[in-house]
């Protein structure tokens, strides 16, 4: 009975974060909207955006190889998992025992590799500067993701998300200067990863600044469904990171009563709304920069996780 009930609350999880996901999007368009005192559009239509996709024919491009429908699932897929192995409103998990943040990296590593593999795929011009652009990106923030795991780990003693929430909710942490660097670098990845302002603005589609809507120009239809809701489930993931490492509080336990899920349930959609808010606000305060100025910007991240990581070996030492 216990694991049956562990299994529901697993795929709860995995229902929840698919749901929410393309309403986070709403939220920060919609708050962007209105701190440009536009209307903007309605909170449910990127949901109506990926209805309209999922009618629409898939039409692939005769250059295009045998794997170039393959990519978006893959993407998804990878993306997908990631997101179940983090602890959004309830903690252990029954995957739990997986959600190492390593392991969450690899997936994210996976899902960008195939996404830059589809934009080369086609032969054209825009995916093959989209994909060189990732990969850029890539190669900077992984390094930085992975000081900010390391950061944790060396913290709580372990890289078991459902572990470092647990730890993390103990207020015997308290504030620490280490923590928050690593929260400052993990942000500064999360722009990055998910092809937001500074780094690339997602609502463009001119040939010189855009590098996600490069990879993708070519697919149509249910791929590029999977493709726009992998991106949302990715915006997601780094947000349930923050949540569940940094502002752990209103996490339920799997033995709570439903009451206490309920509250989790309710806490986690209250902790990722404002954090859509705010990266609208964030957004709307800054402009985009060049493209060789984006090293710079993933070489502070990294050198503020490698700072947070030394500042902890040296106070655990001391």
């Amino acid at each position: 009975m216990a694991l049956i009930t562990a299994l529901l609350l697993q795929l709860l999880h995995m229902a929840l974060l698919l749901a929410l996901a393309p309403l986070v999007v709403g939220i920060s368009r919609k708050t962007k909207a209105r701190l440009l005192r536009r209307t903007g559009p309605s909170l449910l239509q990127p949901y109506r955006d990926l209805a309209r996709l999922a009618r629409k024919e898939a039409i692939v491009a005769e250059t295009a190889s045998p794997l170039f429908p393959v990519y978006p699932y893959v993407t998804f897929a990878a993306t997908w998992t990631a997101a179940a192995l983090v602890p959004a409103f309830v903690t252990p998990l029954p995957l739990g025992w997986a959600g190492d943040f390593i392991a969450i990296v690899a997936l994210l590593g996976t899902a960008r590799a195939a996404l830059a593999l589809a934009g080369l795929d086609a032969g054209t011009s825009f995916g093959g500067i989209g994909a060189s652009r990732e990969v850029m990106i890539a190669a900077l923030a992984e390094p930085a993701m992975l000081m900010v795991v390391f950061v944790v780990a060396l913290l709580a003693g372990t890289s078991d998300l459902s572990a470092v929430s647990a730890f993390m909710n103990d207020s015997a942490v308290g504030l620490r200067v280490s923590l928050a660097l690593g929260l400052v670098a993990l942000l500064m990845v999360a722009l990055a990863e998910n092809a937001r302002i500074p780094v690339d603005n997602p609502a463009t589609h001119l040939e010189l600044t855009m590098v996600h809507e490069a990879m993708v120009l070519e697919y149509s239809g249910r791929h590029l469904l999977m493709i726009e809701l992998a991106a949302a489930l990715k915006l997601l993931t780094y947000m349930a990171i923050v949540a569940c490492v940094f502002v752990p509080v209103g996490i339920a336990d799997a033995d709570a009563s439903l009451a206490g899920l309920l509250i989790g349930v309710v806490g986690f959609v209250a902790k990722v709304a404002a954090m859509a808010m705010l990266l609208a606000l964030f957004e709307t305060s800054l402009a985009k920069m060049r493209v060789f100025r984006v090293p710079e910007f993933l070489g502070a991240a990294l050198m503020l996780g490698l700072l947070a990581a030394l500042l902890l070996f040296v106070s655990q030492r001391s």
